[in-house]
Protein backbone atom coordinates (compact mmCIF):
# COMPACT_ATOMS: atom_id res chain seq x y z
CA UNK A 1 0.00 0.00 0.00
CA UNK A 2 2.68 2.74 1.14
CA UNK A 3 4.50 1.59 -2.38
CA UNK A 4 1.66 2.63 -4.20
CA UNK A 5 1.50 5.71 -2.52
CA UNK A 6 4.69 6.57 -3.50
CA UNK A 7 4.15 5.29 -6.80
CA UNK A 8 0.93 7.52 -7.50
CA UNK A 9 3.38 10.33 -5.76
CA UNK A 10 5.85 10.01 -8.40
CA UNK A 11 3.68 9.52 -11.10
CA UNK A 12 1.53 13.12 -10.08
CA UNK A 13 4.97 14.82 -9.60
CA UNK A 14 5.55 14.03 -13.35
CA UNK A 15 2.45 14.80 -14.94
CA UNK A 16 3.04 18.62 -13.03
CA UNK A 17 6.15 18.58 -14.16
CA UNK A 18 5.40 17.70 -17.59
CA UNK A 19 2.74 20.61 -17.64
CA UNK A 20 4.57 23.35 -16.08
CA UNK A 21 8.27 23.50 -17.89
CA UNK A 22 6.57 24.51 -21.65
CA UNK A 23 3.83 27.05 -19.34
CA UNK A 24 7.25 28.42 -18.13
CA UNK A 25 8.58 28.46 -21.37
CA UNK A 26 5.72 30.04 -23.17
CA UNK A 27 5.57 32.84 -20.58
CA UNK A 28 9.43 33.99 -20.90
CA UNK A 29 8.71 33.95 -24.68
CA UNK A 30 5.75 36.05 -25.05
CA UNK A 31 7.27 38.27 -22.49
CA UNK A 32 10.23 39.03 -24.15
CA UNK A 33 8.26 39.34 -27.30
CA UNK A 34 6.75 42.37 -25.28
CA UNK A 35 9.34 43.65 -24.38
CA UNK A 36 11.30 43.80 -27.71
CA UNK A 37 7.93 45.48 -29.14
CA UNK A 38 7.44 48.17 -26.47
CA UNK A 39 11.40 49.09 -27.60
CA UNK A 40 10.54 49.46 -31.14
CA UNK A 41 10.00 53.00 -32.48
CA UNK A 42 9.57 55.14 -35.79
CA UNK A 43 10.94 58.53 -36.77
CA UNK A 44 10.74 60.41 -39.43
CA UNK A 45 12.92 63.66 -39.98
CA UNK A 46 15.82 64.51 -41.83
CA UNK A 47 18.88 62.66 -41.47
CA UNK A 48 21.63 63.95 -40.37
CA UNK A 49 25.60 62.96 -39.84
CA UNK A 50 26.67 62.72 -36.11
CA UNK A 51 29.69 63.67 -34.34
CA UNK A 52 31.23 60.37 -34.70
CA UNK A 53 31.96 57.98 -37.41
CA UNK A 54 29.05 55.89 -38.32
CA UNK A 55 26.93 57.61 -36.01
CA UNK A 56 23.77 59.49 -37.06
CA UNK A 57 20.81 61.79 -35.76
CA UNK A 58 17.43 62.84 -36.65
CA UNK A 59 14.87 64.79 -35.15
CA UNK A 60 10.93 64.37 -35.08
CA UNK A 61 8.45 66.51 -33.27
CA UNK A 62 11.15 68.33 -31.76
CA UNK A 63 12.98 65.19 -29.63
CA UNK A 64 16.20 64.37 -31.78
CA UNK A 65 17.29 60.40 -31.69
CA UNK A 66 20.85 59.26 -32.30
CA UNK A 67 20.62 56.51 -35.11
CA UNK A 68 22.95 53.76 -35.77
CA UNK A 69 22.67 50.84 -37.82
CA UNK A 70 24.42 47.25 -39.03
CA UNK A 71 21.74 46.17 -41.35
CA UNK A 72 21.09 49.89 -43.60
CA UNK A 73 23.65 52.39 -44.70
CA UNK A 74 22.65 55.57 -43.24
CA UNK A 75 25.41 57.21 -45.11
CA UNK A 76 23.39 57.33 -48.49
CA UNK A 77 20.76 59.07 -47.38
CA UNK A 78 22.15 62.10 -45.34
CA UNK A 79 19.81 65.15 -45.53
CA UNK A 80 16.78 63.41 -46.86
CA UNK A 81 13.76 63.10 -45.55
CA UNK A 82 13.21 59.44 -43.75
CA UNK A 83 11.07 56.98 -41.58
CA UNK A 84 13.35 54.86 -39.49
CA UNK A 85 12.39 51.80 -37.28
CA UNK A 86 14.34 50.31 -34.96
CA UNK A 87 15.12 49.49 -31.16
CA UNK A 88 15.59 52.14 -28.99
CA UNK A 89 17.48 52.74 -25.86
CA UNK A 90 16.63 55.83 -23.81
CA UNK A 91 18.95 58.12 -23.52
CA UNK A 92 18.63 58.35 -19.74
CA UNK A 93 21.21 56.26 -18.23
CA UNK A 94 24.35 58.18 -20.30
CA UNK A 95 23.28 61.78 -19.05
CA UNK A 96 23.03 60.61 -15.61
CA UNK A 97 26.32 59.60 -15.94
CA UNK A 98 27.17 62.50 -17.63
CA UNK A 99 26.03 64.87 -15.03
CA UNK A 100 25.21 68.74 -16.37
CA UNK A 101 27.56 68.56 -18.82
CA UNK A 102 24.75 67.28 -21.40
CA UNK A 103 22.67 69.77 -20.01
CA UNK A 104 25.24 72.94 -20.14
CA UNK A 105 25.98 71.20 -24.13
CA UNK A 106 22.21 71.71 -25.51
CA UNK A 107 21.83 68.04 -25.74
CA UNK A 108 18.23 67.18 -26.38
CA UNK A 109 18.85 63.66 -27.53
CA UNK A 110 16.21 61.35 -26.21
CA UNK A 111 17.69 58.32 -27.05
CA UNK A 112 19.18 56.01 -29.64
CA UNK A 113 17.95 53.91 -31.95
CA UNK A 114 19.18 50.98 -33.71
CA UNK A 115 17.57 51.01 -37.10
CA UNK A 116 16.54 48.20 -38.90
CA UNK A 117 14.50 49.56 -41.96
CA UNK A 118 14.30 52.79 -44.01
CA UNK A 119 12.08 53.95 -45.66
CA UNK A 120 12.85 57.08 -47.70
CA UNK A 121 10.48 59.98 -47.34
CA UNK A 122 11.91 62.29 -49.72
CA UNK A 123 15.02 62.72 -51.36
CA UNK A 124 15.62 66.26 -49.88
CA UNK A 125 14.34 67.92 -46.19
CA UNK A 126 12.85 70.99 -47.64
Amino acid sequence: MRLRMISTSVVFFFAVLLYAVPQAQQNTAATKSKKMSMHMKTVTGCLQKGDEANEYSITDNGKMYGLRSSKVDLSKHVGHQVSVTGTMRPEREEHEAKGTEAKEAGNKEVGDIRVARLKMIKDSCQ
